[in-house]
């Protein structure tokens, strides 16, 4: 079954201008808060993509030998309290704030006729005034009980203004589907190939009948805390499901050597269409099959829904 172009995560309305330069830097504190939750990764050769993908715009097959110098990476995505660590120190506001909207899920609107607008063939996502990453819902919400949550409304600008203001970066897809794997070979998922093990749930997608029904088997219909679940092989959190996440590159093909395999690929392109990697909690076989570690998809930069956020990395 094939989904509407765009039904992952709808495209934002293309105005959006990159991040202004911060003239602050961070804080000692902010910068000992991320560096204190990366954790270290020796790179080395790896296959990237599929034997066989799930949707074939996606491009992601077949595999691709890629080999990755040591990098860094956050154990868990951006969450809430760090993000606002970062607002309140830099003074920025996101693309979902200066836009005035953000696109907020159906199910968690009391009042569908209160935000009548949505985009073509995807009418469980609305345009809500106001929705941004500390009013996830709209005027009224809050973030006081999720502080531990995925910071999100985040568009791919707001992603690189808090890499720049502290010395991180976006990951690159590569070293994205190296984490994600966690040390395995040849794996759907970063725990192996079932999804669901005969332990339980290992991360936070659908279930249920989507768009209208989550039965919440795996404990959540939003998101998780950011540290919720078992990690994989290399002690990272929620590398798919939950939110997904901004990494730096265009989106295209994946990255093919012609001899020896590429060293830390990024592909530049005319940067309208970023890669978004990992799926989210609205994810399911019946709708978007784009949870495992090496699903990809795209939106436009300027994008803000309330299933997308952000991992940092560094050298």
């Amino acid at each position: 079954m094939e989904t509407p172009k765009g039904c992952c995560a709808p495209q934002g309305a293309g105005l959006a201008l990159p991040a202004p330069a911060l003239a602050a830097r961070a804080s000692d504190d902010l910068k000992a808060a991320i560096s204190g939750q990366m954790v270290p990764l020796k790179g080395g050769f790896f296959d990237m993509g599929a034997a066989l993908g799930r949707y074939p715009d996606d491009m992601d097959s077949p595999p691709r030998r890629v080999h990755l110098s040591p990098f860094r990476i956050g154990r868990t995505t951006v969450t809430n309290r760090l993000f606002r660590q970062f607002a309140t120190e830099s003074g920025y506001r996101t693309t979902a704030e200066v836009e005035g909207w953000s696109y907020v899920f159906h199910l968690f609107l009391a009042d569908l006729r209160a935000w009548p607008d949505h985009p073509l063939q995807t009418p469980w996502w609305r345009k809500v005034d106001g929705a941004y990453w500390a009013a996830p819902e709209g005027p009224g919400s809050d973030t006081r009980d999720r502080e531990d949550h995925p910071a999100t409304h985040l568009s791919w600008f707001d992603g690189q203004a808090l890499a720049d203001f502290t010395d991180t970066r976006l990951p690159t897809e590569a070293e994205w589907e190296f984490a994600a794997r966690g040390g395995l070979k040849g794996k759907r998922f970063p725990w192996g190939n079932d999804l669901v093990p005969a332990a339980g749930h290992r991360h936070n997608t659908w279930q249920g009948v989507f768009p209208g029904r989550n039965s919440a088997e795996d404990g959540f219909v939003g998101t998780c805390p950011a540290d919720h679940y078992a990690p994989n092989g290399y002690g990272l959190h929620n590398m798919t499901g939950n939110v997904w996440e901004w990494v730096q590159d265009d989106f295209g093909p994946l990255p093919l050597g012609k001899g020896l395999p590429p060293r830390d690929p990024v592909r530049s392109g005319d940067g309208q269409h970023k890669v978004i990697r990992g799926g989210s909690y609205l994810c399911h076989v019946s709708y978007c099959e784009r949870y495992q570690v090496h699903s990809r998809t795209h939106n436009t930069p300027d994008s803000t829904t309330g299933h997308c956020g952000l991992r940092l990395a560094a050298r």
